[in-house]
């Protein structure tokens, strides 16, 4: 038997010397204890060593994908085809079936050849001879680094790292800004309490605050560039009769530093949100259009890829987000969750409380086949998207009418039901054509208040 040992310096071909020991796998260590044991299992055969980095990179990269290099199929050729009676050992029993197929060699796989690997990889140095240590810890290091800058730059999965980074860094940027806002209405609070509850805008708060400076200044300074014509009147009116304290000019200084901070922030966040609504609509086109692309990227971030999103089936896409609610649930034999980060789509924002649940689970099979098709499809249009979206909606406002004249029929039932008890009661209490018109007449005004009622809804 010969087996084939890969190294960051070049191909190994070892043969093995005694076949009896691959029986024994739980025992097999034992052998590879020291070089002289190692030497009385395997004996070096062929060694082909790399010419440089960018040779030992096209092979690693040929191993990892599953494929037949240039540099092995020369080595094969040369000195294992020579004895094709051999079976060939290898570690990766994928690539066993592109050998056996193109060379036509008997190829072996199992848990004793990964031992046997494990073996010669621990004595590999006295195993390789005319190979220095230094020179293998090189060549490693440096096809390391080889292989992790070739992955970063051309896996195709890595292109919606940014979507990624910038829903996390906008997801940042929101419980900041609110932290920032938050102090800078107490802090301003202290000295002008009052126009908290008049301006409810954050922004426009901040930016009335950094004009306005002290309460004094309120009457001469010109808010209409930051706030409505009545609002501003309110604000100048509510000064004169503030209740707030009295603040140094360091303290009005580090509040308008404060706003400064969150104008920024504020601005950055907008340009953030328009270049991740750019991302998601040049990456994943068809889910920006069924969910939003603050979802849609929150749903890319959470899976961790596109193609690991477009991986999962539409039960998990529907609760994705819903994680720990799932597993209490599972745990407490309760309800599982309806839905998880979907569930501030639009769609089923806009949904009755009742058929939340069905809109999410179609909107789920919707948005996967739009994941799928933009993770795996060629086109980088939005058709698919726009077509599953409408029949959606349509669905939608089939439910909404559906629910709203299932009730109808539930209140004329009841108006019929009320109108008969009115006409017996009558009937005991009036005596002859009397409590006939009564009850016509009341069962008649009961019947268009309803049908009033329904027609403005």
């Amino acid at each position: 038997m010969l087996v084939l040992f890969e190294t960051a310096a070049g191909y190994a071909i070892f043969k093995v010397l005694d076949e009896s020991k691959l029986q024994e796998v739980d025992s097999l260590w034992k052998e590879f204890e020291t070089p002289e044991k190692a030497n009385k299992v395997v004996k070096l055969k062929h060694f082909e060593k790399f010419q440089d980095t960018t040779e030992a990179l096209a092979a690693a990269t040929a191993m990892t994908e599953g494929k037949m290099g240039k540099s092995l199929k020369k080595v094969l050729k040369k000195v294992v085809a020579k004895e094709a009676h051999e079976q060939l050992a290898i570690s990766d029993a994928k690539l066993g079936g592109v050998i056996k197929e193109k060379l036509n060699l008997s190829c072996v796989h199992s848990p004793a050849v990964a031992e046997l690997m494990r073996g010669i990889r621990t004595q590999m140095e006295s195993l390789i001879t005319g190979l220095p240590p230094r020179e293998i810890s090189a060549m490693s290091l440096g096809l390391a680094h080889s292989l992790s800058r070739y992955k970063l730059k051309f896996s195709p999965d890595k292109v919606d790292t940014m979507i990624v980074q910038a829903i996390s860094l906008l997801d940042d940027l929101d419980k900041e800004l609110n932290n920032y806002i938050m102090r800078c209405r107490e802090w301003y609070g202290w000295h002008f309490p009052e126009v908290g509850k008049i301006i409810t805008d954050n922004l426009a708060y901040c930016k009335s605050v950094r004009k306005i400076g002290a309460r004094t200044n309120v009457a001469t300074t010109d808010l209409s560039e930051h706030l409505p014509e009545e609002v501003e009147a309110e604000v100048k009116l509510a000064a004169e009769i503030s209740m707030g304290t009295e603040v140094s000019e360091e303290d009005i200084g580090n509040i308008m530093h404060l706003c400064d901070q969150v104008i920024e922030i504020t601005e950055y966040r907008t340009q953030l949100y328009d270049y991740l609504k750019n991302r998601m609509m040049a990456i994943a086109p068809n889910l920006t259009v069924m969910v939003g692309e603050l979802v849609g990227a929150r749903l890319i971030s959470h899976a961790g890829s596109l193609l690991n999103l477009a991986k999962h089936p539409a039960s998990t896409v529907q609760i994705l987000g819903a994680e720990k609610a799932l597993f209490r649930a599972l745990k407490t034999r309760r309800d599982t969750p309806k839905y998880g980060l979907i569930y501030h789509a639009s769609l089923v924002g806009q949904t009755s409380a009742k058929n939340k649940g069905k809109i999410s689970r179609m909107l789920a099979a919707k948005a996967s086949l739009a994941i799928r098709y933009d993770a795996l499809g060629e086109d980088t249009n939005a058709e698919m998207g726009v077509e599953n979206r409408a029949k959606l909606e349509a669905r939608l406002r089939h439910l909404e009418e559906k629910g709203v004249s299932s009730s109808s029929h539930k209140s004329m039932d009841t108006v019929m039901a009320l109108n008969r008890e009115l006409e017996q009661t009558n009937k005991n209490l009036l005596p002859g054509w009397i409590s006939h018109v009564f009850a016509c007449q009341i069962s008649s005004a009961i019947l268009r208040h309803y049908l009033n009622h329904f027609r403005n809804f």
